[in-house]
This record gives C-alpha cells, structure tokens and sequence, in this order.
C-alpha cells in the first residue's frame, strides 16, 4: 500500500481520494511531530502573555477586543465548537467528510497552527478507524474558514455531535466508549486550528475533480459513437486543423476521437459523401469539449495548490511572530469551482443538442426516432426531454455563487466567497450531466445498430458491443428508465475507458493523445 506522510508530501487530488479511500496510509513522521510540537509550544507560551494575539488569548470576529484570561482559554476554544457547530440540512456524503479530514490533518501538520499531537493523532485515528463525522451540508459562506462545517467534523473530538460508526448514526460519545477513549480536552488556539480553513470547499473541489474527469472522458467516447451512428465526418478532428489554434484541451480531444474511430468501417462508408459539414454539437466537440478539459485543469491546479496551503487564522510562524491574515477567505477555489460548474453544464448541454440530432431521421439508413416503425411507437422520442429537463437544470444552476456575498459577523467578516456553495453546486450539475452521457450512450448505440454490417474500429466496436451486453436494442416501445439507468451506470463507473485502454493495449493501437498526462487524474 501507498504510503504518504502528513505536512511533508505533496497532496494532489487522487491521493486524497486514496487516504480517504484507504487505498494509501497517511503517516506523521518525526519531521512532522518535530514541527507540530514546536508550534504548540509557540502558542502555550504566547497564551501565558501579555501580549494580545488574535483567537489565543481574545474572543473571535468582532469580539477580537475581548482579552481572555489564561485560565479560560480551554474553555473559550471548546465552546467556539459548540457556538459554531449551527449546520443545517441533509449530512454530507461520508466520503466527503473522510476528504475533509484528510485536508485537515494535511494543513494542521504543516506546522503553523498550534494544533497539539494527541489532536492529531486522534483526527487521523478517526479516519483509520472509519469514524465518520456527521456534517450538514448547509450553513458555510465559504470565507471565514468553513465555519460550521467544520465545527461540526470535531465535535467529536470532544465528545459532542454525531458519527457514521458501524453501519449507522450514533452519538460521538458512544462510538468513544466503544474503544475506551475519552473526549480530548483542546489547548489554546486549537477550536480556532480546527474550524478555520476552507477544507469543506476543497474537499468538494477535490471531488468535482475527480467526477469532472470522468465525466470529460464518456464525452469523449459518447461523442465518437455519435459520429458513428450519425455518419458525422471527421475533418474536423484533423491534427493540422487543430494546430491553428492550439489549445491544448482541443488538440487532446480532437485526437482522443480520432484514435476512437481509427479504422471505423462506418467512417469510411462515407469518406466521399456530398454532406459538406457537420451541425456544430458533432464537428466543435474538439472546441466545446475542449474548452471543459481546460476549465478542468485549472480546477485541478487551483484544489491541488489550496490543499497543500495553510489556510489557518492566525498564522503562527513562533511565539513572537503570528500573523492575522486571510488564508481561510475560499475566493481562490470559489470562481474555479463555478468555472467548472459552467464546463460541466457546457458538456451536458451539447450531448443534449447530439441527442436531438440523433431522432432528427436525417441520417442515410437511421430513422426517425431511431425505431424503423413509428407511429404505434413513439420510439425514442421522449428520454430526449429528460436531457433537455436535466440541461435546462443545469443552466438554472450555473449561477455563479462566488458573484454573492452577504456581510457576516457584524461587519467584520464582510466578504463572503460563497464558495462552499458553488461547490456543491458544481457536483449536483455533475451529476445531472452523468445521466445527459448515459441517455446519450443509449441513444448513440441504438443509431449504430442501422449500419450493421459494417463495424467500427477495435476500440469502438468493443464498447458498443459491451453496451449491448447490458442494453438490448429497441426494436418497440417498451419502459426505458432501466437501460437509462444501466447506461447511467456504465458513465459512472468508469468502465468504457477502461475497456478503451485495454483494447488499445492489446491491439497496439493508441487510446491516450500526447496530452494524455496533461489532462490525467
């Protein structure tokens, strides 16, 4: 198993899906408990001062005038906990609360925080042992550090609030009880440590990522068996077409197809046909799908720079020298996040007008509808209006939530990113296109049914032929809603570009595009 140590290694985002996972260990080395005990010393000592310091020894946001005496700074952290623990609505995925954790530990054990070792020690026992948080999705502005959220992930450490433990929702107490451990009791500064941050924002980024990617390859691939099953043309994916403008998400995606439709006997049918272009939703998927790899691969950098950073308040760098910033404000992921959203949406919209195209009849040899007798059948008339429904959605959801932000705190906390909200945001949209490519891979694969005999190429033919393992052609009207949702499901999971990579590597033939580690995951 992988191994990868807290505060020392460079976290991207598919090794925080790993740790979250547990397909890879997390580990604080000598180094790391070197620099995390150090800044716990920095900050006893600046608690048993005189000197006034920011969340050690005063209260927080427009009661920072307020001086807390040394006696009452465990208490003052315990009850910011409590106080801010005001989160609302349904429980965030358990995965994303485990990424939250990951993202957490990795920040506070950089050494900047005056987080204590047994704290922790005891977060990352949390994870190892699949105590899971309980984290309402609602309630975060996504500038102050992820406030409520992450008050509500340590409750815990406490003793208070609720965890996913063993197959159910139990009280943090009881799952404590369960291994004979007690609720930690927080030094100064650590509540302050712990909730201030924007590890809810960048725990979602670090999923719409994830998600994104996958979803940006089935585009790809849906894409290709829609040319295919149109008799689109494939001109437009030329090299030294592409090299004209070279965007480095065009030139990938225009290859990706290319290398899809190598040797297609559909293609080459009509190599000489009189249609002169193609409708835009097939000839500019190298520019529209192209455009989403872009915007995805700014996410990615913008998540992977953030969940290396230290987005604490104060910074301590020693005892004599703390600095009160703003390195929990989410603007640096928000607008990447709504960028996403918008690249996201972009790729549903335009499988959505591919899908219309389809039931158009204007192909040679495909039929209206994509069913050879309509009228007693409507044929596949109607799942085209889940994906205008589900596009249209998407739309209405783009809003950027970074454009917003509503003063809290009194006025001290005046700026808001919002940014925990276009987060979540950007998966729900996500999630609306996974099902638009899975209605389009069941469309796609009914029009190539019409142009049999002729196959494909290697690599396409073997998708379709796995599609039609799992979804039987139409051939009357019949309830639709499980071969969409089978086809939903293949999106998801990933295996149609698994089956590309291990056809092209048995046959020789080339699945990835010299970009391909540009733009992997």
């Amino acid at each position: 198993m992988e191994t990868f140590h807290f505060g020392i290694d460079r976290l991207t985002a598919s090794m925080a899906l790993k740790l979250a996972r547990k397909e890879a260990k997390g580990l604080l080395n000598d180094e790391t408990i070197s620099k995390v005990n150090a800044s716990a010393a920095a900050v006893a000592k600046i608690a048993s001062g005189e000197k006034a310091v920011y969340g050690i020894n005063t209260g927080f946001g427009p009661l920072c005038t307020s001086r807390i005496s040394e006696a009452d700074t465990r208490t003052l952290q315990e009850n910011l906990l409590k106080s801010h623990a005001v989160g609302l609505g349904e429980p965030i995925p358990q995965e994303i609360s485990k990424l939250m954790l990951v993202l957490k530990i990795h920040a506070l054990a950089q050494g900047f925080s005056g987080i204590q070792l047994q704290t922790l020690q005891r977060m990352l026992w949390m994870l190892e042992n699949e105590i899971v948080p309980v984290v309402p999705m609602q309630g975060s502005v996504g500038a102050s550090g992820d406030l409520a959220p992450l008050s509500h992930l340590f409750l815990p450490l406490i003793g208070l609030g609720k965890v996913h433990f063993a197959g159910e929702i139990t009280s943090s107490s009881k799952a404590l009880k369960h291994f004979q451990l007690e609720p930690l009791h927080l030094g100064p500064k650590e509540g302050l440590a712990l909730i201030n941050g924007t590890q809810f924002i960048a725990a979602f980024g670090v999923m719409v990522v994830d998600r994104l990617h996958n979803v940006l390859q089935h585009a790809d691939i849906t894409g290709a068996m829609m040319i295919e099953g149109l008799m689109g043309s494939i001109k437009p994916f030329s090299a030294e077409l592409h090299q004209l403008r070279p965007f480095s998400g065009n030139k990938h995606v225009a290859q990706t197809i290319l290398n899809l439709l190598h040797e297609s006997e559909i293609v080459n049918s009509h190599a000489n046909c009189a249609r002169v272009q193609d409708p835009y939703s097939l000839r500019c998927m190298p520019q529209v799908h192209g455009a989403s790899r872009n915007a995805w691969l700014h996410l990615k950098d913008s998540i992977e720079t953030e969940i290396n950073s230290v987005t604490d308040n104060p910074v301590v760098f020693d005892a004599d020298h703390t600095v009160s910033g703003g390195n929990f404000h989410g603007q640096p992921i928000a607008l990447p996040l709504d960028y996403a959203c918008l690249a996201a949406s972009e790729i549903g919209n335009i499988a959505d007008r591919r899908i219309y195209l389809s039931i158009e009849g204007d192909t040679p040899g495909v039929p209206k509808l994509l069913l050879k007798e309509t009228g007693l059948n409507s044929g596949l008339m109607i799942p085209q209006y889940t994906t205008a429904a589900l596009a249209s959605e998407n739309k209405g959801l783009c809003f950027p939530s970074s454009a917003d932000s509503i003063p809290t705190s009194l006025g001290q906390e005046d700026h808001v990113s919002m940014g925990s909200i276009g987060a979540r945001k950007a998966l729900q949209v996500i999630g609306n296109v996974e099902k638009i490519l899975g209605v389009e891979l069941f469309y796609a694969a009914q029009a190539m049914d019409f142009h049999a005999p002729m196959k494909s190429g290697k690599i396409m033919t073997a998708i379709y032929e796995h599609v039609r393992t799992k979804i039987k052609p139409v051939e009357s009207d019949r309830v639709m809603t499980e071969d969409m949702e089978m086809a939903i499901e293949m999106i998801q999971s990933g295996e149609l570009v698994k089956i590309a990579k291990e056809v092209a590597e048995a046959e020789n033939l080339k699945f990835e595009t010299e970009w391909s580690e540009l733009f992997n995951f």
